[in-house]
């Protein structure tokens, strides 16, 4: 739940942000996290996914299914993890979004690619916000017309979850809706 002094009418101050901007507006239905970034959670994210700690993904498996079937079991959507660049999927061993997708029911389907870029957890906000798109669809049609959950680890600008958002909506998928497991 977004605090009141966090809100603007219906929307957390971040998604309203967002929606007033004409290029971002409408990209994204709706964002849940199931828990908010504090220190200890800054801890736990940096061992899952910075020190290869694939396993912690099942601390999280009653809380993050549990918040998914309050919000989405009467309309299941396409599951798709937001990917990693094939550089960073090397470099850790696993795609954290992946795992944390395959812990919901139904299947994650792989229909979002990344081109190779800088880490974005070195960059400040404004830089995370400014960078280009390098996420790409390789299959229109596996797309067009599908209600799509995208899933990823955290969610810190929004900037992430707009951009896979864009290119997916480019391709033609009808509503795009995003859950986190953190959100910042």
């Amino acid at each position: 739940m977004v605090a009141p002094e966090n809100r603007v009418e219906d929307l957390c101050s971040d998604c309203y942000k967002w929606e007033e901007d004409p290029s971002t507006a409408g990209l994204l239905q709706q964002n849940r996290s199931v828990y908010h970034y504090n220190e200890h959670m800054k801890e736990v994210l940096a061992r899952y996914k910075f020190r290869g700690d694939a396993v912690l993904v099942q601390v999280f498996r009653k809380a993050f299914h549990q918040t998914f079937e309050a919000t989405w079991s009467k309309d299941f959507p396409i599951l798709v993890p937001i990917p990693l660049s094939t550089d960073r999927k090397y470099e850790r061993g696993f795609n954290q979004s992946l795992l944390m997708a395959e812990l919901l029911l139904g299947n994650p389907e792989e229909l979002l690619s990344k081109t190779n870029s800088e880490k974005q957890s070195k960059k400040a906000r404004k830089e995370r916000m400014e960078r280009e798109n390098t996420f790409y669809v390789p299959d229109p049609e596996a797309v067009k017309d599908k209600r799509i959950l995208l899933i990823d680890d955290i969610y810190t600008t929004g900037t992430t979850v707009r951009m896979a958002a864009k290119v997916l909506k480019d391709a033609g998928a009808k509503d795009i809706c995003s859950y986190t497991l953190v959100r910042s």
